[in-house]
């Protein structure tokens, strides 16, 4: 089954739409959808290596206006709209004392969340809900997401072929070490 999901997958990389694809599930994770673009985006790199940097470049701007999505609704819409989406990740009860920590963070909170596997959606909610400066957000943002995506992106294009192949022999292995990942991330929206 992870096979034909990797081939489906590759498939869909190298479809004419697969850019709108992965600018839909960038926008969409920054601010409400639980799976990473990563999951799109190295597929479509190993596929077509030489268009390493327009997919990090895609995957960077629908991820930043996500974060702007993530930041209004936490500004303008938190209570009907951001405060379940943080109760459904397990972040509801804490959101006060996150709140002080966070605008003591600010700077340094979006830019881990925007590197790392922490949902960066929890991060842009409470950055609109905090009051931080939208220029602060947005210079983050874009510093975050240019570092995660630009490096996936240049790690591929420089090593895309024995990644390929690495991927491809160990695909088990790679599936259950992103499984990891992704609730080593929940874990730590929930528990930290």
């Amino acid at each position: 089954m992870i096979r034909r999901l990797y081939d489906w997958v590759l498939g869909l990389a190298e479809h004419p739409q697969a850019l709108w694809a992965l600018a839909a599930v960038s926008f969409v994770e920054s601010s409400v959808f639980p799976i990473p673009p990563d999951v799109l985006m190295i597929p479509m790199i190993l596929a077509r290596p030489s268009r390493a940097w327009l997919v990090a470049l895609v995957a960077l701007v629908a991820s930043v206006l996500g974060g702007l999505l993530g930041y209004g609704i936490g500004a303008l819409a938190f209570d009907s709209l951001g405060a379940p989406i943080l109760h459904s990740l397990g972040k509801g009860d804490a959101m006060a004392a996150f709140n002080a920590r966070f605008n003591d963070m600010g700077f340094w909170a979006v830019l881990t969340a925007g590197v790392t596997p922490f949902p960066y959606k929890v991060i842009t909610i409470m950055s609109g809900w905090s009051g931080m400066p939208l220029g602060t957000f947005l210079a983050t943002s874009v510093l975050a997401r240019g570092l995660r995506f630009f490096l996936v992106a240049g790690l591929l294009w420089k090593f895309g072929a024995p990644v390929r192949a690495f991927i491809e022999r160990r695909l088990g292995l790679m599936f259950s070490l992103f499984v990891a990942v992704l609730f080593a991330g929940f874990f730590a929206v929930r528990y930290l």
